[in-house]
C-alpha cells in the first residue's frame, strides 16, 4: 500500500476539522436550486413512475399466450385496441388479444409482457399479428415505483444538484426545496508591496490581482465572494480587520504575507483569532499553505504568488466551502508537476 502523501495528509486534518453544514439554509425556488446543496433529505411524495408503463412501442400481449411460440408455430393475436400515451386506463387484454401501447402507455398488473414492434410479424390487414418465439412476465415494462417508493429518499442532505438532480425533482412535482446558503468568503491580500491592481506599478511594487482572480475561482465553487482589500503589515490591524469579517462571512481567504522579518505573520495571526490547523505542507510552494478555525469557520491562507495561490484554494479552499455548505465531496488532486530541483 503506498503512503499518503504529506499534501494529502494535510488535506484530511484541516477538513476533518471543518464544521460540516454550518452555512444558513432556507427555502429556495427549483428554478434558483442549480449549485445549491440540499439542506434536508428530499423524498418522493409519490410513487415513481406513479403507475405502469410501457417503456418502448409494440403490442402488450398476456403472457402465458407466448409460451408455445417458435419459428415453426407461431402464435397469432387480433389487434383489439390501442392505449395511448395520456391515456388513463388500458383496455383489458382478452385471450388471444393484443393491445397496441406506445412508449409511456399505461398498463396493468398482471402477467402481460410487450411484444416490441420488430418482432411482431403484422399481416396485410392490420388486424392481426403474430410471434414465433416466447416472452418473459412484464417484459419492457416498467412497474409503478420501480425508480422511487412514496416517502423513500430521493436526494440525500447535502447533495450538490446539478442538471440532472434539477429534472428529478421536478419529475416529483416539487417546486421548492431547502438549501444551504452559498458560502460567504471574504477574501484578503496582504504586503506592503500589494498594490490595487488598477494602480501604476512603482519599483519594489506588486499588482493585486489575487482578489478578483479568487473572487473569480470562489464564485466559481458555489460560493459568495467578498473582496475586503489589502492588508498591510500591521499585524493589530489585521487581527481586527479577520475578526470583524468572521462576524459576517462564512469562511476567510488570504493570500500571501507568510513571514515578515522573523515572525510567522500568518501562522500567528491564525492562533490569535482562532486554532491553527495546517502550518504549512512539505511540498513545492507548501509553506505558504496554512488552514485553522475561527468561531467554527475555515481560515484558508494560500501563497501570494498568483498560480500557487489559485492551486491552495482548490486544494484547500474548494473542499472547506463545500463541507461548509454540507456537501462532503472526494478531496480534490494536486495535478501540478512534481518539482525535483532545478534544470541541470
Amino acid at each position: 500500500m503506498s503512503e499518503t502523501s504529506p499534501l494529502v495528509q494535510a488535506q484530511q486534518q484541516f477538513i476533518a476539522a471543518v464544521p460540516l453544514g454550518t452555512t444558513a439554509s432556507s427555502s429556495c425556488p427549483l428554478a434558483q436550486a442549480y449549485g445549491h446543496t440540499l439542506a434536508e433529505d428530499l423524498t418522493a411524495p409519490t410513487d415513481m413512475p406513479p403507475y405502469h408503463r410501457a417503456i418502448v412501442e409494440g403490442f402488450a400481449v398476456n403472457t402465458s399466450e407466448t409460451r408455445c411460440a417458435d419459428d415453426g408455430a407461431p402464435v397469432t393475436f387480433t389487434i383489439a385496441g390501442e392505449v395511448k400515451p395520456g391515456d388513463d386506463s388500458c383496455p383489458e387484454i382478452g385471450s388471444g388479444q393484443a393491445i397496441r401501447v406506445s412508449t409511456g402507455s399505461i398498463l396493468p398488473d398482471g402477467d402481460i409482457s410487450i411484444v416490441r414492434m420488430w418482432e411482431a410479424a403484422i399481416d396485410d390487414s392490420g388486424n392481426s399479428l403474430s410471434i414465433s418465439r416466447p416472452f418473459p412476465p412484464r417484459f419492457f415494462i416498467e412497474d409503478k415505483g420501480c425508480d422511487l417508493k412514496q416517502g423513500s429518499v430521493a436526494l440525500a442532505k447535502g447533495t450538490k444538484l446539478d442538471a440532472l438532480d434539477i429534472g428529478t425533482i421536478a419529475g416529483l412535482g416539487i417546486d421548492s426545496i431547502k438549501v444551504s446558503h452559498h458560502p460567504v468568503v471574504t477574501i484578503f491580500s496582504s504586503g506592503d508591496e500589494v498594490i490595487p491592481f488598477t494602480d501604476p506599478l512603482t519599483p519594489g511594487t506588486i499588482r493585486d490581482s489575487n482578489s478578483i482572480m479568487l473572487a473569480s475561482a470562489v464564485t466559481a465553487a458555489g460560493g459568495t465572494a467578498r473582496i475586503a482589500g489589502i492588508m498591510k503589515d500591521d499585524f493589530d490591524a489585521f487581527v481586527s480587520a479577520v475578526k470583524q469579517a468572521l462576524t459576517t462571512s462564512d469562511m476567510i481567504l488570504i493570500s500571501g504575507g507568510t513571514a515578515i522579518g522573523d515572525r510567522d505573520f500568518i501562522s500567528d495571526l491564525l492562533r490569535e483569532v482562532g486554532e491553527l490547523i495546517i502550518d504549512g505542507v512539505q511540498m513545492k510552494s507548501g509553506r505558504p499553505l496554512i488552514m485553522g478555525i475561527a468561531d467554527g469557520k475555515p481560515l484558508v491562507c494560500v501563497a501570494g504568488h498568483p498560480p500557487e495561490a489559485l492551486r491552495g484554494f482548490k486544494l484547500f479552499g474548494i473542499p472547506a466551502m463545500n463541507k461548509i455548505a454540507g456537501h462532503e465531496a472526494p478531496l480534490p488532486e494536486d495535478d501540478a508537476p512534481v518539482f525535483d530541483g532545478p534544470p541541470k
